[in-house]
C-alpha cells in the first residue's frame, strides 16, 4: 500500500485539482428550481441549502438583465445540448460573480429531465489554468531535462530536453526504471539518490553523475537534482528529478584547475630549480620538480660538450651524440629508473634515437602512445625498452633544454602509473620548466669556464711555494671559494740578508677579474719590494695604483728583520695578524691608521713588533674566519685560540686551521704563517 491509496487501488486522496477549484454541484428540474445544492455551491455563491432548495434558479441567481439569456440556456440545454462558459451570477451578498460552468442534461428513473451545472469562481479557473500553462510551457520548453518518477522509481513522464539527453523517447521509458533504460549509468548511486529523497523529503542538489545514455559515445558528466513530490495534505506522490549536461562545464573547470596546477608547478620550479651555480645540482632540481607534477619518471641528460669543456657543440644531422646524464627521479619505488642512463655515465646515442632528434630538431618530441617500434628508440638498449614496458611506460615526452638559442641537452619524461597520455598543455609545461632550468644550466655551464679560468689565471699567479728564507719555517695555502673565485693573494718576498717581505692581499670582487686586478697587485709589490721600501711607503704607493685600476683591494705587508728580531707591519684595510710570542702569548697585532687601497688621501701608520726565535705571525684574509650570521670577532677569537694551542709543525698547522675554520669555504682563503727559527 502506498502513501496515498488503499490496499485495493481506491484512491483516498483529497486536495487535488477539484479541492483547488472548489467545483460546486447544482441540479434544477425539468422547471428550473434548484433540486440540489452542494457544499460548494453555498461557498461559491453564499446561499444555504436550505434558502436555495425549490427556489426557481434565475430568480435567485440571476439579475434581471440576464434572465432571459439564462432561460435560453436552460432551454438549450433541456433539449439535450451541451453548453461550457462563462456566466455572472448574484451572491447572497448582493454582488455579481463570474461563473465558470460546464453543463449536461440528466433523466432520473422515471424519465424526467434534470440539469446538472458544474460550476467554479472563474477568476480560480483562469489562475489554474495559467499556472498550468506555464508549467507546461517551462517543462517542454526549458532546456533542462525533467523526469517524474512514482513512488516505485518509475518513470511517470520525461521533458523534451531529458528526451534528447537520454536519447530515447518518453513512450519507451514511461512505467520502466532508470537501469532498465540508461544501464551505463551509475544506477544504484541514482536510485540511492531518490530513495533517500522519497524517505527525509529533503532535496539533493547538484549531484553529480558521470556516465552515458543511449545518445552518448563517451562518458559524460551530469548534474541532477533531486525534489519529492507532495499533494496539499503533504501525502508523497514521487519525485521530480531535474538533470543537466555539465560535461563542458566539468571540462572548463578542470581546465581552470590544470591552468592553477601549472602556474603553481611554474612557481615552485622558479623556486627550486637554479639554487646553486652546480650543473648536477640544477639537473637533480628539475627532474625533482618534473616528478610527479608532470610525470612520473624523469631524467635530464646534458651535452657531455657543455659537461666537459663548458662548451656547446652543434649536433650534425647524422652523427651520433654524447650524453652525459646528471639525474633520474621517480615518483615511486620502480623498476623504470634503472632503465634511464646511470647518473654520471657518459652515453652514446645514434641519429635515430629521440633523444638525439630533440636535440638535432631543438624542439619538443610528443609521443602520445608509445609502442614496441618507438620504444626502441626511446631506450637505450633492448633490456631497458624490456624494462619500460614491464614497468607500464605508455606515453613519453622529451622536451630540448634551451638557453640563449643553444641547445644543452634534454628533458625525458615517461608516465606509467598516470593513465593519462601527454598532452599539448603537459608539452607547454614540460617546456617552460625545461627553459627555466636550462638558463640555471647554462649560467653554471658559463660560470664554470669563468672559474677555471679564474683559478687557473690565479694559482698561476701565485708562488708554487713560499721560498726558502733563511732563519724562518714558512707555510702558505690558498683554497678558492666553493662558488667562485676571489682575488686573495699571498707572497714572500726575499729583501736581502736577514730580511723577508710577507704579503697578503684580498681585491674587492670575483671572477676573473678580480684575479687579473689581484695578478697586477701582486707584480706590484714584488716590484715595490725590490726598492726595499718601508712597509707604509710601499702600501702608498700600491694605493696609487689600485686607485688607477678603478678598485678596491685590503693588504697586509709586513718585513721581517732577523738581524734585529723585529717585523714591521703596515696595513690598508685588512684584518689584524695574530702573533704568538715565544712565551705562547697570543694577540691581535693593533696597527694604526690605513684604509683600503684604492680609496686614497690617506697616509698608512706601521707598528714593528717583536719578532725572535720561536715567535709565530700570521697573515689571512677575511675568508679563513668571515662567517655568515655571526660576528667576525668570533672567528679571530677562534683563530686566535688555535694558534695559540698548536704545537705542530706549520704544514700541518696550516691544513688544521683549514680544516677547523673553513671546510667549504664561500670565500677565497689566503694563509701565510711565518715562525723565526733563529
Amino acid at each position: 500500500m502506498d502513501a496515498y491509496g488503499a490496499g485495493d487501488g481506491v484512491t483516498a486522496a483529497s486536495g487535488g485539482l477539484l479541492d483547488l477549484l472548489q467545483v460546486a454541484a447544482v441540479v434544477l428540474d425539468a422547471g428550473g428550481y434548484i433540486a440540489l445544492w452542494s457544499p460548494e455551491a453555498e461557498q461559491l455563491l453564499g446561499y444555504s441549502a436550505e434558502e436555495a432548495l425549490t427556489q426557481r434558479a434565475d430568480r435567485l441567481l440571476v439579475s434581471p438583465d440576464d434572465r432571459v439569456r439564462a432561460r435560453e440556456l436552460f432551454a438549450q440545454v433541456g433539449s439535450g445540448a451541451r453548453w461550457a462558459g462563462v456566466f455572472p451570477l448574484l451572491h447572497r451578498d448582493g454582488t455579481e460573480r463570474p461563473v465558470e460552468f460546464r453543463t449536461m442534461r440528466l433523466r432520473d428513473s422515471h424519465g424526467q429531465a434534470h440539469l446538472l451545472g458544474l460550476a467554479a469562481d472563474a477568476t480560480t479557473v483562469r489562475g489554474v489554468e495559467r499556472d498550468l500553462a506555464l508549467s507546461h510551457s517551462l517543462v517542454r520548453q526549458t532546456p533542462v531535462g525533467i523526469a517524474v518518477f512514482d513512488t516505485d522509481l518509475r518513470w511517470v513522464t520525461v521533458n523534451p530536453a531529458l528526451e534528447r539527453i537520454n536519447g530515447v523517447p518518453e513512450a519507451e521509458v514511461v512505467g520502466r526504471r532508470v537501469g532498465e533504460v540508461l544501464p551505463d549509468l551509475d544506477v544504484a548511486a541514482i536510485e540511492s539518490r531518490m530513495r533517500h529523497v522519497l524517505i527525509t523529503g529533503k532535496p539533493l542538489l547538484d549531484q553529480q553523475t558521470v556516465g552515458r545514455t543511449a545518445a552518448d559515445v563517451v562518458d559524460r558528466a551530469y548534474s541532477e537534482s533531486y525534489h519529492r513530490i507532495e499533494d496539499a495534505q503533504g501525502r508523497v506522490l514521487g519525485l521530480a528529478m531535474a538533470v543537466l549536461d555539465v560535461t563542458e562545464r566539468e571540462q572548463a573547470a578542470a581546465e581552470v584547475a590544470q591552468a592553477r596546477q601549472h602556474l603553481s608547478v611554474v612557481a615552485e620550479a622558479g623556486v627550486r630549480i637554479g639554487t646553486t651555480l652546480d650543473l648536477q645540482q640544477t639537473a637533480r632540481e628539475l627532474a625533482d620538480v618534473a616528478v610527479p607534477h608532470v610525470a612520473d619518471l624523469a631524467a635530464v641528460d646534458v651535452l657531455e660538450s657543455v659537461v666537459a669543456h663548458g662548451r656547446i657543440t652543434p649536433v650534425a644531422g647524422d652523427a651520433q651524440v654524447e650524453f652525459r646524464a646528471l639525474a633520474v627521479a621517480a615518483g615511486y619505488l620502480t623498476d623504470a629508473i634503472h632503465a634511464a642512463d646511470p647518473v654520471g655515465e657518459l652515453a652514446t646515442y645514434g641519429p635515430h634515437r629521440i633523444i638525439t632528434q630533440c636535440v638535432r630538431e631543438a624542439g619538443p618530441i610528443l609521443v602520445e602512445r608509445v609502442d614496441r617500434p618507438m620504444m626502441r628508440r626511446i631506450a637505450r638498449d633492448a633490456r631497458a625498452a624490456q624494462t619500460l614496458r614491464a614497468a607500464g611506460v605508455h606515453s613519453y615526452l622529451a622536451v630540448p633544454l634551451m638557453a640563449r638559442g643553444e641547445v644543452l641537452g634534454t628533458l625525458s619524461l615517461y608516465r606509467t602509473v598516470n593513465e593519462r597520455p601527454f598532452d599539448e598543455q603537459d608539452r607547454l609545461l614540460a617546456s617552460e620548466l625545461a627553459a627555466r632550468a636550462a638558463i640555471c644550466i647554462d649560467n653554471a655551464r658559463l660560470y664554470g669556464r669563468e672559474r677555471t679560468t679564474a683559478l687557473t689565471l690565479q694559482r698561476s699567479l701565485l708562488p708554487p711555494a713560499p721560498a726558502r728564507q733563511e732563519g724562518l719555517d714558512i707555510a702558505a695555502r690558498y683554497l678558492p671559494a666553493l662558488s667562485e673565485v676571489g682575488g686573495d693573494w699571498y707572497d714572500v718576498l726575499p729583501l736581502g740578508p736577514g730580511r723577508t717581505g710577507l704579503v697578503v692581499g684580498d681585491v674587492m670582487g670575483k671572477g676573473v677579474q678580480a684575479a687579473a686586478i689581484m695578478g697586477q697587485l701582486s707584480s706590484a709589490t714584488r716590484a715595490l719590494a725590490r726598492l726595499d721600501l718601508p712597509p707604509a711607503e710601499l702600501l702608498h704607493h700600491l694605493d696609487d695604483l689600485t686607485g688607477s685600476l678603478d678598485t678596491i683591494a685590503t693588504c697586509a705587508y709586513g718585513v721581517v728583520d732577523l738581524g734585529r728580531g723585529t717585523c714591521a707591519l703596515s696595513s690598508a684595510g685588512h684584518l689584524p695578524p695574530v702573533l704568538i710570542r715565544p712565551d705562547g702569548h697570543a694577540e691581535l697585532l693593533d696597527i694604526p691608521g690605513g684604509v683600503p687601497l684604492g680609496v686614497g688621501g690617506v697616509d698608512f701608520g706601521t707598528a714593528e713588533v717583536p719578532f725572535t726565535t720561536g715567535a709565530l705571525l700570521a697573515l689571512y684574509s677575511d675568508g679563513l674566519v668571515e662567517n655568515r650570521g655571526e660576528s667576525i670577532d668570533v672567528g679571530l677569537h677562534t683563530l686566535t685560540r688555535l694558534l695559540q694551542s698548536s704545537r705542530r709543525p706549520l704544514e700541518q698547522t696550516s691544513d688544521m686551521l683549514l680544516n677547523a675554520l673553513r671546510p667549504e669555504p664561500d670565500d677565497d682563503v689566503a694563509l701565510l704563517l711565518v715562525r723565526a727559527t733563529g
